[in-house]
């Protein structure tokens, strides 16, 4: 694989990376969900060793969902010192420090947890509504470090298929059709997400990578996030992946709940009609003609210049569960 050709000209807090004022530069990967990202994440440990001698680390949920926020987010029930921001900007400070001591010169750090989650949308029916006010709390966090966040989307009728399918797996109720036709008709889209996320990391360079661009790719998806010679990956990745109708069958009989809710047939659980879905398409096709003419200087698109065209899913391969810690470590404070 050819070295990816770097994404922007650094500013802001990437320009003081460069300069020297922070030799270390700090990638956020913050997502989103269903996009794609634990597949990402689980290549990203399986070729640590070949990605650090890159000198470029790299933190995934296994660490930051350990306590490593604790307090960036208001908890009534936790006010004290040790869950302060400032402890966190602390805590977050001495571990960057420790990272660059052993030579890394650049830190990716991605956690799809960061800009809120899929199960919260579901319950709200919004595409991440918090996005702007815990990015921001982020970036206080890192004290201005950060120099590039790498946004990934994804066409709304998909993605809100796979995060209801995966929400209604984790518990939550089968959402009636008054719910389904209330985020068909929403109307805040990936752009209202990307200008709220700039808005939040002022003077940070915001890449955008489109899921039907880049799944499956995840040493490229690394190359153009961080601008080095990513190793190769060998192996096909669809990890967490929603489950289909009749395993979604199987686990709301098991919780005594009605798999009559569901629409007959097998294979994905489409919930969208043709109409519905055709409108959330054309709002993604205008969020990409956005994006494509400049995202009114807010984000950069990254597309995927391997790819001679979308595909239409995920390589088939390991389809094995994704985080193991989820329910241990999802009750991190956060306030979407």
């Amino acid at each position: 694989m050819n070295r990816a050709i770097p994404l922007y000209k650094p500013t802001g807090a990437a320009l003081r990376q460069r300069s020297g004022n922070n030799p270390m530069e700090v990638i956020l990967h913050v997502g989103a969900h269903r996009t794609a990202t634990t597949s990402f994440q689980h290549y990203l440990r399986a070729y640590e060793p070949r990605i650090s001698a890159t000198r470029t680390a790299f933190w995934g949920p296994h660490r930051t969902r350990k306590g490593m926020f604790a307090g960036l987010f208001p908890d009534a029930r936790k006010v004290n010192a040790k869950t302060s921001p400032d402890r966190v900007r602390g805590r977050l400070s001495v571990q960057m420090a420790r990272t660059a001591s052993n030579g890394a010169e650049r830190l990716l750090i991605t956690d799809e947890n960061m800009i809120g989650t899929s199960r919260h949308c579901v319950r709200t029916g919004l595409l991440f509504p918090a996005v702007g006010d815990r990015m921001a709390r982020y970036g206080a966090a890192f004290d201005a470090r950060v120099g590039r966040v790498v946004l990934s989307i994804r066409s709304p009728d998909s993605w809100w298929a796979s995060a209801i399918a995966y929400a209604v797996s984790r518990g939550h109720g089968v959402p009636d059709q008054a719910k389904l036709d209330r985020i068909a008709q929403m109307r805040r889209t990936w752009r209202d997400v990307i200008t709220d996320l700039a808005c939040a990391m002022r003077g940070v360079d915001i890449c955008i990578a489109p899921f039907e661009e880049w799944s499956g790719k995840p040493d490229a998806f690394l190359g153009a996030a961080t601008g080095i010679t990513a190793p190769k990956d060998t192996d096909d990745r669809w990890l967490n992946r929603a489950p289909d109708l009749a395993a979604l069958r199987v686990l709301l009989a098991g919780r005594g709940e009605r798999p009559d809710l569901l629409p007959q047939g097998t294979g994905r659980w489409l919930p969208f009609n043709d109409q519905q879905t055709a409108d959330m398409r054309e709002t993604y096709a205008d969020d990409m003609f956005w994006l494509a003419a400049g995202a009114d200087g807010l984000a950069r698109l990254t597309p995927n210049p391997a790819r001679t065209r979308a595909g239409p899913s995920q390589p088939t391969g390991d389809m094995r569960e994704g985080h193991h810690h989820d329910s241990r470590y999802r009750k991190m404070a956060q306030s979407g």
